[in-house]
């Protein structure tokens, strides 16, 4: 997939000294940013939907006493 984006010149100017200073591409940047931000919303939307159900009592709660018990 082929995407365009506008940046920002400060934004392209950090990216470039990305770029420079690690030896890689600013693509490769981009890529990684991206790879790292999806996995971050997905992270964040777990942990959203895990709260909710904790709060409508549709999740197991268990405190630290109760975990090491099991151990």
């Amino acid at each position: 997939m082929t995407l365009s984006i506008r940046l920002s010149d400060a934004a392209e100017k950090q990216l470039e000294q990305l770029a420079r200073e690690t030896g890689q591409s600013k693509e490769f940047h981009v890529h990684q940013f991206i790879k790292q931000g999806l996995e971050d919303i997905e992270d964040y939307n777990l942990a959203a939907q895990i709260a909710a159900r904790v709060r409508n009592g549709d999740e197991a709660v268990y405190s630290l006493a109760e975990v090491r018990l099991d151990d």
